[in-house]
């Protein structure tokens, strides 16, 4: 029979969400299951998205603003970047699509970081293109020398996650002037900052914006699933010069934001006093594992984002399934690794006992 599928399909697999916490609750028979598996915010969401929200159900029936006309409005106030160099998206999973069905050609080469969110290779071999992937330096984070090595005349695009999914580890400001002023200006840096309002180190790129007057190649991806709770949504973002959005827009559905995601968007971003529990608490959460991690000799990188990157000496398969049936969600990494979302207090302090009774550590 003839083959009916694209041959990018072969080598690739579906993607493995979190375990919803419903799945885990009926399996075990359990009534609290706490979820750290998908670096949601544990505090939900501002108070203003729900107000916000009511006021479009007398909406319902009609197609969204295909345009994001306030949403964008919106975003140029915070940023001062003129609405034509911006462009919604469906979150940042469709913004990465788009950006490769924008650049990538059959057989472009594509500079990856291992250890770094999978979207980025899945979408570059869906288009064709040839994946260099650069391993994580000692200290695991990305290594921008290598990068640059790689670069030759089939180079189209390089991904940057920073700070890195799921490692935690960032990239300075410095770090990424030095980078971007070596990448030539035909290659797109496609740059990701979807934890950058967990960032704590002085050095961290908080303004990446300022990259965009004199680096036309860049796209600056962000996202408010995160730190401000709208992950059901689907809501995010890119700036980036007006050619580039103008050549965006040609691949991107015409409805992709919803309109509940727009007024959800822009009542969220309207609210930093709630952005600022959310880094507070995430600050505290990380200490106290940091702690409890030491107290266990356990392994882990010191992130700067809402998750850690933890070795708990087991097969992690078996811890994440043992886990489950204690009532909380993480995520299994590769070996003996894990990735944990930091949580409200309660959520951090269940973890670390049922961690300590599956490596025997109980007193």
């Amino acid at each position: 029979m003839k083959e009916i599928f694209r041959n990018e399909l072969k080598k690739l697999s579906p993607y493995k969400p979190g375990k919803p916490i419903q799945d885990v609750q009926k399996e075990y028979g359990l009534n609290k299951v706490y979820k750290l598996a998908s670096n949601e915010n544990p505090l939900g969401c501002s108070p203003k998205v729900k107000k916000a929200l009511i006021k479009c159900m007398d909406n319902i029936h009609l197609y969204p603003d295909g345009n994001a006309t306030l949403l964008k409005k919106k975003i140029s106030d915070l940023t001062e970047i003129p609405v034509n160099r911006i462009l919604p998206s469906s979150g940042l999973d469709e913004m990465i699509d788009l950006v490769a069905k924008t650049f990538i050609n059959k057989g472009d080469e594509v500079i990856i970081s291992d250890n770094t969110f999978i979207r980025y290779m899945d979408t570059t071999k869906i288009m064709g293109g040839v994946p260099v992937v650069i391993p994580l330096r000692k200290d695991f984070s990305f290594d921008l020398e290598k990068m640059l090595e790689k670069i030759n005349n089939k180079t189209k695009l390089i991904w940057i996650c920073n700070p890195n999914n799921p490692t935690g580890t960032m990239i300075s400001r410095k770090e990424l002037i030095n980078f971007v002023k070596q990448v030539p200006k035909d290659i797109v840096i496609a740059y990701d900052e979807a934890y950058k309002e967990f960032a704590t180190d002085k050095n961290f790129p908080h303004n990446s914006i300022e990259l965009l007057s004199n680096h036309p190649n860049i796209i600056i991806m962000r996202t408010l699933s995160k730190a401000y709770g709208l992950a059901s949504f689907r809501i995010g973002y890119a700036i980036a010069s007006e050619e580039i959005i103008e050549n965006l827009n040609k691949v991107r559905p015409a409805f992709n934001v919803s309109t509940f995601a727009q007024a959800a968007a822009i009542a969220a971003l309207d609210d930093q006093a709630f952005i600022q529990k959310t880094i507070q608490n995430n600050n505290k959460g990380k200490e106290y594992l940091y702690k409890e991690f030491d107290k266990m000799n356990l392994f882990y990188i010191p992130t700067q984002s809402n998750h850690i990157w933890v070795n708990i000496k087991k097969n992690s398969e078996e811890i994440f399934k043992n886990l489950q049936k204690k009532g909380i969600i993480i995520r299994p990494m590769k070996g003996t690794n894990i990735r944990v979302s930091i949580g409200l207090p309660q959520e951090n302090e269940f973890l670390v006992q049922c961690l300590k009774e599956e490596l025997n550590l109980c007193v």
